[in-house]
Order: structure tokens, then sequence, then C-alpha cells
């Protein structure tokens, strides 16, 4: 049994402030904590039944995990040049999707750690077909075109809940209690990563009665920008609609194709956060 594991940052055990993940002495320390809660997953998948699995480091520039640190077992993908964002090297060989130390979209109905999604300087809200996701949503579904089905999530007990109620049937690992966007009530981190253990464990004796999430025909992105320069910037694609200062949409006819076009709208949009696109001749 495959198993690719997308890994986080926000709800791995010990976080609660951005700081703690900026400040250079304070992100080496959470660092080796992301390592740690990734390695619970992994144990626990092997010791589920997986015969392989390949973990995407998914969080900055994805190059966080400690690859000498890493459980030898596992495979890391690691980089931040990647077409598929949090989802690179992902296929229809796998048998199951596990989200570490992921974490709640920005706007939901709870307040959740360090809430955002994909990008907090530039994105406020993005919208699949109608309907509000955050980045486990919006993965899942992009892991569905494969034939992928979720089987687990770890992060704070809000984020498990707005997950939950699109995708109930996840294990689910709490990692903190969410107080604020900034605090948290935190589980010692070999509590938390025990946990994580366990329910991975659980999540992959189970895994063969999940299934795929999938979503057929068109697919529209709606995504509202913080700023109108940055919505205004993504409309250098000629799909791309300006349909409010600061909002955007365009269609593609199947889901993954959409979120590559969504990933180069937010790149875009990045770069353009303080309305400076630098030296483009360098």
């Amino acid at each position: 049994m495959k198993i690719f594991i997308s890994a986080d940052m926000e709800g791995i055990s010990g976080v609660a402030t951005n700081q703690q993940l900026k400040t250079p002495h304070e992100y080496q320390r959470f660092r080796k904590l992301m390592t740690a809660d990734v390695n619970a997953a992994i144990d626990g998948a092997f010791k589920g039944g997986a015969t392989e699995v390949v973990v995407a480091d998914g969080h900055g520039n994805m190059s966080n995990i400690l690859i000498e640190d890493l459980e030898p077992r596992a495979r890391l993908v690691s980089g931040s040049n990647r077409v598929m964002c949090q989802l690179e090297g992902l296929d229809d060989s796998f048998d199951g999707i596990m989200f570490v130390g992921h974490h709640g979209r920005e706007g939901g109905s709870d307040v959740t750690v360090i809430s955002h999604t994909l990008a907090g300087v530039c994105v406020n809200e993005m919208k699949v077909n109608g309907k509000i996701v955050g980045e486990t949503e919006l993965n899942t579904y992009v892991a569905g075109a494969f034939g992928v089905p979720p089987l687990f999530i770890s992060g704070d007990d809000a984020y498990v809940k707005e997950v939950q109620e699109t995708l109930p049937n996840v294990e689910a690992a709490v990692t903190k209690r969410a107080v604020d966007r900034f605090a948290a009530e935190l589980l010692h981190p070999e509590t938390a990563q025990n946990a994580i253990r366990q329910k991975a464990e659980s999540a992959i004796k189970k895994a063969k009665e999940q299934k795929a999430v999938t979503l057929t025909g068109a697919i529209t992105f709606e995504l509202e920008f913080k700023g109108p320069q940055q919505a205004k910037m993504t409309t250098t694609l000629p799909t791309v609609e300006l349909i409010g200062p600061k909002k955007i949409r365009f269609s593609c006819t199947d889901i993954v194709t959409a979120y590559k076009h969504m990933w180069a709208c937010v790149i875009i949009a990045m770069t353009a956060t303080n309305g400076v696109l630098g030296n483009v001749n360098a």
C-alpha cells in the first residue's frame, strides 16, 4: 500500500504563533518538531500496513523537514519550484493521502491557529465551484482526480472540525486547542505524536473502506485577494476574469488543470503584493 503525506507546519505540535515559524532560532526548533510529527505519521502508516510512503514538504519554501532526521523508510519531496505545490509527486499509484500539520482556512467559521489559504500575504478567500475551501479540502479534490482517497489529518481542534464538515470519515489527530489565530493550548509534542501515530495506523487499516472525493465537469475557481493590485496582475493570464476590485474567476476543464492555474495566479499575486515586480531583465 502506497501512501502520500502532505506536510504543513502551522498545525504541528507546539506551534502557536507565526513568529515561531519565522524567527531564525525558533524556526529551527519547529523544523525538528515538524519532522517528528511527520515521522510519527510515517511510523503509524507502516504499522497500519503501508509498504511505501512519500512525503511532500508543503510549508513556506517547502524545504523545512530535516532529511537527516526523517524516518528512513520514507522518501521526501523538498524545494519550492513545483507545478503541483503541496501535491508534487502525487499520481494514481497511491492508495491514500494524509495531511500532517495542516491548518484551517482564512475566514473559516471558527478561529484556527495561523489560519490562511495557501498564501497568507495575498489570498483572502478561495472557492471551488462556489464552495469555500481550505488547503486540505482543495488538495483532496485534486487527489480525487487520481483516485486517491483522504485518510488522515492532524492539526488543531478547530481545523479538524472544519475539515470533517466536508470529510467526515477521515481519521484525525488533534495536536492543540485553538484559542486565537495566534494562540493555542498545546499538548506536549510526545503526546501529540503518539496520537498522530495511533490515528495514522488506524487510518491505513481502514484505507480500503475510503473513497476518493471527485469533482466532474468544468471547474470554476474564484479567488479574493487582499489587494486590488494582486487581483489585477493575475489578469496577465488571458483566461482570468476580474469580477471585482479584489476578485477573479476562471474555469478549466478538470480539477488538476484548474489547480495548476490557481497556483500560477497565487504566484503572480505574491509577486505583486508590494506593487514591485522586481528586475524582470535580471
